[in-house]
């Protein structure tokens, strides 16, 4: 009898797989154009593959598994996964902002900030209304998230952001065996 792979080992090639495909979807969108990275498509882009393919590999592994997953083992899975996708990312995003392209946090910083103004204009606000010195702060807060310590930060805030993307990947892919209901 085949033995088993519990989550924890079923999730590295998947979380291997999509940290690759999230690195190599950062690096073509800035090769394209850097400030494509800065851009609100291009996040919402990435997430919507990161969903897909999650939701893929969890139903690969319920079907390696029997064809039924509790929603516990699915959370282990997705969260499991999530958080070594993350890790491959973090790596290459490091990897993008220290030595690729040190200059590339100014110029993500500047058209955040380009982006946040025409925000505020859209609500109504006058972005020149802004002190000089708040607007400095902004784009300083805003480069100070590409060193490295800014990005193990969100890194770290961002594990409550995959607890939740997990929770609703675990309610898609658990698959309740009804045969043992009585």
């Amino acid at each position: 009898m085949e033995e088993q792979q519990s989550p924890f080992q079923a999730a590295l090639k998947p979380g291997l797989t999509i940290g690759l495909v999230s690195v190599a979807i950062t690096y073509l969108a800035y090769f394209i154009n850097s400030s494509l990275l800065a851009s609100g498509w291009f996040g919402l882009v990435a997430l919507v593959v990161f969903f897909a393919l999650i939701i893929y590999f969890g139903k690969q592994y319920r079907t390696e598994i029997g064809g039924f997953m509790s929603f516990g083992t699915a959370f282990n899975f997705s969260f499991i996964t999530i958080i070594i996708s993350g890790l491959v990312s973090l790596i290459g995003q490091i990897l993008l902002f220290h030595v690729v392209d040190p200059a590339l946090p100014g110029v993500l910083a500047d058209e955040t900030l380009k982006t946040t103004l025409e925000m505020m204009e859209n609500f109504g606000a006058n972005p020149d209304d802004l002190p000089a010195d708040q607007m400095d702060e902004i784009r300083e807060n805003t480069q100070n998230n590409f060193t490295i310590m800014g990005q193990i930060k969100n890194f770290g805030f961002g594990l409550i952001i995959y607890a939740i993307i997990s929770l609703i990947v675990a309610a898609i892919i658990k698959k309740r065996d009804k045969s043992l209901d009585y």
